[in-house]
């Protein structure tokens, strides 16, 4: 009280002009990013991590309101390497910061453990880009899909070798993560539901660069096609020594192969290849369009794979909370498991297990060089 009876009326008046500007001043909303920063598949994480960049730079210009109160959302990004047991660290530390919501993770192989953390915690995960159908078949509450998942992707692909490609002698090999293990399971599940053969499986590791062994095994059992569950590097280096060992058979990848990595890695030999990756493609709409020209001007590089992903998650959450005029997980749950909207990569609804509702899957391949569609399949 002492205090107050020195000030002056100007100092007092001073304060009073001051109050109603913080009043005013924007509610801060934490958003939790993970992916790999670091590593051999860092250039998928940051792909993906400007992708919900881009989001909330958006709601921001729009000037998003949540309960009528102006919002800043605040991206808090964890570099999980990849790596199980740094993405269960990194998943604790974005509890332990109070995020509202968490965008990630990219490998199927983090998301698993991650979740489990997250789903004891309360806090809704908006899953862009791991596929492993594991993810959504644990009956959680609080994780979201807005990528198909592998039994939609790779079992499409799985359908299609058999009764589009004709394809007769059928071979995988597979890196063994959840990621490529997973994706390698679901296309030969569906290459035998259609009556298809699977004549030989190998497999590799994330980490290899010689695949040799591998690949003079399947030569011996003259595949016809050889579908590949791996990322980049291994995925174009598979390509690379199939030339080098002359395996002639048709080239078929999935989830996350259908990049320029890919054909500036495995050079010439790229051509004819071909990869099946979730969604729509970026140029089949022009809202897709748009967004890659965006992109490309905002970071200088065009979209990799999975930043429309990151977009589409990062919007997910916001509208959400719009609805419920709550940034509280337990508020704005109830509206993600009934949210409907057109995004970049397509129509985001969610099963009741949080799996993305009627995904969609398109298959490219590599002609003069570039990436080309052949054809997208909807609502399997």
């Amino acid at each position: 009280m002492r205090f107050a009876k020195t000030l002056s009326p100007i100092a007092v008046g001073a304060l009073l002009a001051i109050a109603p500007l913080a009043a005013r001043a924007d509610t801060v909303v934490k958003i939790g990013f993970a992916a790999p920063l670091t590593g051999p598949n860092a250039s998928y994480g940051k792909d993906l991590e400007n992708g919900v960049k881009m989001a909330l730079d958006d709601a921001k210009a729009q000037g998003v309101k949540i309960n009528g109160q102006p919002v800043s959302f605040e991206l808090v990004a964890e570099d999980d390497q990849a790596d199980p047991r740094v993405g269960v660290q990194v998943a604790q530390k974005l509890v332990d910061e109070g995020v509202s919501v968490v965008v990630g993770h990219f490998n199927s192989g983090t998301t698993i453990p991650a979740s489990d953390l997250y789903e004891k915690a309360g806090l809704p995960d908006i899953d862009p880009a791991a596929t492993n159908p594991t993810i959504s078949g644990r009956g959680f509450k609080n994780i979201f899909m807005v990528i198909s998942s592998d039994a939609q992707n790779a079992g499409t692909a799985g359908a299609y070798a058999v009764t589009t490609t004709k394809a007769k002698r059928i071979a995988v090999i597979d890196d063994r993560t959840a990621f490529g293990q997973g994706e390698a399971d679901e296309f030969v599940k569906a290459v035998k539901a259609h009556g298809g053969d699977i004549i030989d499986r190998e497999y590799t590791t994330n980490q290899a660069s010689d695949f040799k062994t591998q690949l003079t095994n399947l030569k011996g059992k003259n595949p016809d096609l050889i579908f590949v569950g791996a990322l980049n590097p291994q995925a174009a280096g598979i390509m690379k020594q199939m030339s080098q060992l002359g395996l002639k058979a048709q080239y078929v990848g999935g989830g996350g192969v259908k990049d320029v990595d890919f054909i500036k890695l495995a050079g010439d030999v790229s051509e004819g290849a071909m990869a099946w990756e979730y969604g729509r493609p970026l140029d089949s709409t022009p809202v897709g369009a748009k967004f890659a020209e965006r992109f490309k001007q905002k970071y200088g590089a065009d979209v990799l794979s999975y930043a429309p992903f990151g977009y589409d998650a990062a919007w997910t959450a916001i509208k959400a909370m719009q609805a419920a005029n709550s940034t509280k997980p337990d508020d704005y749950r109830p509206k993600l498991q009934s949210i409907s909207f057109d995004g970049i990569t397509g129509h985001i609804e969610f099963n009741p297990n949080g799996s993305l509702k009627n995904g969609s899957s398109t298959v490219y391949q590599v002609k003069n060089g570039q990436w080309v569609t052949v054809k997208t399949v909807s609502g399997l």
